[in-house]
């Protein structure tokens, strides 16, 4: 499977690549998944229906891998080593500027409604984003375990993810007002890192 899967990804250049998924994030944020058509995306990016199933095989895999392919976070969090857990995170932040924080709120609150009426999404959001995050974070994690910074038996660790993405959904929620850097790094130091027993100052 993965040798198919490589012979079809090299049908289409990085850069062509790079192209469809940035029209694909630009009509999810125009007119939502559920109205998102495949004959939509072949005709925004002058693609063969055809080219994109091979490539893609459905909407869903194709959305979930535009998603993780444009996320500055998270997929290459894993590559991010500052020598602290608390560095690690804060430079993760820091990946993303406030605009970027904005638009990637609103984008994944439509993507989270559409996730529930349909497995295949939910399916290819679990495997090309949530399981490759939680690999990334757990990385981070066990270096700082390694380093002596968390416990390995603080039960904190396996709800680390939980925490991040809470705080990113529920600033809108809460507050009516979108996730920004200042306040992401200020929860890690707030909440995050005490709950992993890390000091913060």
């Amino acid at each position: 499977m993965a040798e198919v899967a490589t012979a079809r990804r090299s049908r289409i250049t990085p850069e062509r690549e790079a192209e469809l998924y940035e029209a694909v994030l630009a009509l999810l944020r125009e007119v939502g998944y559920d109205a998102l058509t495949m004959d939509a995306v072949a005709a925004r990016t002058k693609s063969s229906k055809a080219t994109l199933y091979r490539q893609w095989g459905g909407k869903a895999e194709l959305v979930a891998k535009a998603v993780r392919h444009t996320k500055p976070g998270g997929i290459g969090l894993g590559d991010i080593d500052t020598g602290s857990l608390k560095g690690d995170l804060h430079a993760l932040t820091r990946r993303s500027d406030d605009c970027d924080m904005e638009q990637n709120s609103a984008l994944m609150r439509g993507l989270a409604m559409a996730v529930h009426g349909n497995p295949d999404l939910l399916r290819a959001f679990r495997e090309h984003l949530v399981e490759p995050e939680m690999t990334a974070f757990r990385r981070v994690v066990q270096r700082a375990v390694d380093r002596g910074e968390v416990r390995a038996d603080n039960p904190a660790i396996d709800y680390m993810m939980h925490m991040m993405l809470g705080a990113f959904a529920a600033r809108t929620m809460i507050d009516e007002l979108p996730p920004t850097q200042a306040f992401l790094i200020s929860y890690i130091d707030a909440v995050v890192l005490p709950a992993l027993g890390v000091p913060t100052d």
